[in-house]
């Protein structure tokens, strides 16, 4: 693993660490950009891109904080590419939240080939966590919908990287699945 890599899974950490996961077991959040990482790594996507996916949550994340993070901190530290992914992956939190989810739908296909894999990844380890550790609050039809939603969004990401699109069909269909067995 490069300097650069420990050096942003140290960043996000940072940046994540007094913040959880909204699943029932509240593990600690930086477990979630390490997973994006480690599935992009484990499917030969490039240096930037795992780079982008251990930051891409820091700054939607970070906005309440004393000193956000900013692009502009990312292109200093990570370089203009890296600031660049996280750009193209991130959402307009000043937006409705419906209109965001219909954004990464509409925008996915449009997307740089390096966000399309983080996006994609991410997508990935939502699911799993839908599937393992589902908020408290998210009632069957809430994840249901979660879950057809990232469907919509995969859709436009399809394209780049066969192997990570057949890791996502995969956990797609058990996702699909698992809530399936519950509905019963």
């Amino acid at each position: 693993m490069s300097a650069k890599l420990l050096a942003a899974a140290s960043f996000a950490a940072a940046v994540h660490a007094t913040h959880r996961r909204k699943g029932a077991a509240a593990e600690p959040y930086i477990n979630h950009p390490l997973e994006v990482a480690q599935i992009l790594a484990e499917h030969d996507a490039p240096e930037a891109a795992i780079l982008a996916a251990l930051l891409h949550d820091t700054v939607e994340d970070s906005t309440d904080d004393p000193e956000p993070v900013t692009l502009e901190a990312l292109a200093a530290r990570f370089g203009a590419e890296v600031a660049g992914i996280v750009a193209e992956v991130s959402d307009d939190k000043s937006l409705p939240k419906e209109m965001r989810k219909a954004l990464q739908v509409s925008q996915a296909p449009k997307k740089s080939a390096a966000a399309k894999m983080v996006k994609l990844a991410d997508k990935i380890s939502n699911l799993r966590a839908i599937v393992s550790a589902p908020p408290a609050s998210w009632n069957h039809a809430r994840r249901v919908e979660y879950v057809g939603w990232a469907g919509r969004v995969a859709a436009g990401l399809r394209g780049v990287n066969p192997g990570l699109e057949a890791l996502f069909d995969r956990t797609y269909q058990t996702a699909m699945a698992e809530l399936a067995r519950e509905a019963v």
